[in-house]
């Protein structure tokens, strides 16, 4: 028990909080947080002597684990802790405020802080004293030492459930409902065959994106559910992403993996295995293609600045080879996971976005113009710097580029009707700062 001083109040405001790690008999009757909060009840009418008196909100957290402090009732006793509307925090037990040995540390230090004490109405210590700390730490250690073995039960329950087949749980893949007396994978006929149109496409045309943006049309989501607890999960549009998780989902060919090793499944499989092996045959083949044609190694001018107006998506930097010759372009993020259909902006090249650009920002070397009006008088004289950058900006090597237009670029936006770009007036003050520092830029 952590008790304050004596102080002059005829009033010590007692807060009780309560909480249970499982949601198992919260709605019954009389459950374990109705019997921490008489226990704690009783305990404050125990020291009514002392001017002892219970608030009459109880701080609850049914279902919440204690291994961490993201729990709404603690969050809201915390809360009414800072605005100084308690002095004495009241527990059944310790390890109902936190099994966390960091975590209570850093509460004891908050509560030390706003003059709070903490009390353990089932395990008496002061923490004034040293023997109180040490037993503190050591009532902890256990609590978080129970923590990690319940949690390590868990992970073997787990384990040794998925090394006989069965499902642990989650969202259940495309193609199969779970049977909730069993916790089974079964099969559900239309979306069985929408993963075996997916897999055969695939094998087809070998672009997870294309195989997208065809169901995306059709206006087949991904997987829609219903939880345990009845809370609707819908589904999403397609991106490859998906497509690429499900190709390589082995549930559908009847295994469970963890951990790196398979195990046969409990459940029964949509797809076979020669149409199984004929989809990672075509990621494969992709895959060996991309490595003996690797992209350009020229960095890109715009990465990282570059967006799409329409989609208020980034833009990444994408490259394509034909007859010998790399064809480099920035693509919408949406574009490039969804379909070209899902945006109009879709692409853009890169080297004629990027001459424009360059153009836009060797204008500004030339002609600062309005941008030095930002900076202090005695600055705007020494731009001269400017003017030798620009003389120079075709010897400098790609990467110098690179920097400096991310020092004077703070985005470059590109519409169906046209590009937007916005610069940083202070970047040209850090460039004029380092030329005349340390002399002219090498190329």
């Amino acid at each position: 028990m952590i008790q304050k001083k004596p102080t002059a109040k005829t009033q010590i405001r007692c807060a009780t909080y309560v909480r249970k790690s499982n949601e198992e008999g919260l709605d019954s009757g009389f459950s374990s947080l109705d019997a921490q909060r008489e226990a704690c009840e009783a305990y404050i009418q125990s020291r009514k002597h002392e001017g002892w008196v219970a608030l009459p909100d109880v701080y609850s957290d049914g279902g919440y684990t204690g291994a961490n402090i993201e729990r709404p009732g603690l969050q809201r006793l915390l809360a009414d802790l800072l605005a100084g509307k308690l002095d004495v925090i009241i527990c059944y037990k310790l390890d109902r405020l936190s099994r966390s040995l960091l975590d209570f540390a850093k509460l004891m230090e908050l509560f030390e802080e706003h003059e709070v004490s903490f009390v353990s109405i089932t395990q008496s210590f002061d923490s004034r004293t040293p023997m109180g700390r040490l037993v503190l730490h050591i009532l902890l250690s256990f609590s978080e030492f129970e923590r990690e073995i319940i949690g390590e039960r868990i992970r073997d329950k787990v384990a040794a459930s998925k090394r006989r087949g069965q499902f642990m749980g989650g969202t259940p893949p495309l193609g199969y409902d779970v049977k909730c007396d069993e916790s089974k994978l079964i099969i559900n006929p239309v979306e069985a065959e929408t993963v075996r149109h997916i897999f055969g496409r695939f094998t087809e045309i070998g672009s997870a994106l294309r195989v997208a943006g065809e169901l995306n049309m059709k206006g087949i989501t991904t997987k829609s559910w219903m939880t345990k607890k009845g809370v609707f999960r819908e589904g999403r549009a397609w991106d490859k992403s998906h497509i690429y998780r499900m190709l390589h989902n082995r549930t559908y060919i009847g295994e469970v993996v963890h951990k790196g090793s398979v195990y046969p499944g409990e459940h029964e499989a949509i797809i076979d295995r020669g149409l199984w092996d004929k989809a990672h045959a075509v990621i494969e083949k992709g895959n060996k293609e991309r490595t003996e044609h690797p992209r350009s190694e020229s960095p890109a001018l715009l990465r990282g600045i570059i967006r799409c107006g329409h989609c208020d998506r980034s833009m990444s930097p994408v490259s394509t080879r034909s007859n010998g010759k790399i064809y480099r372009y920035y693509c919408c993020g949406k574009a490039s996971k969804s379909g070209y259909d899902a945006c109009p902006v879709k692409s853009v090249a890169a080297g004629e976005v990027e001459q424009a650009v360059t153009h836009q920002i060797r204008t500004v070397f030339r002609r600062p113009g309005a941008f030095l009006e930002s900076l202090p008088s005695y600055e705007r004289e020494e731009t001269s710097a400017l003017t030798r950058l620009d003389e120079v900006w075709d010897d400098l090597f790609p990467l110098e580029q690179c920097r400096i237009v991310k020092l004077l670029l703070k985005s470059v936006t590109v519409g169906i009707d046209g590009m937007r770009i916005e610069l940083y007036p202070k970047g040209i003050h850090t460039i004029v700062l380092e030329m005349n520092t340390k002399g002219d830029i090498e190329a």
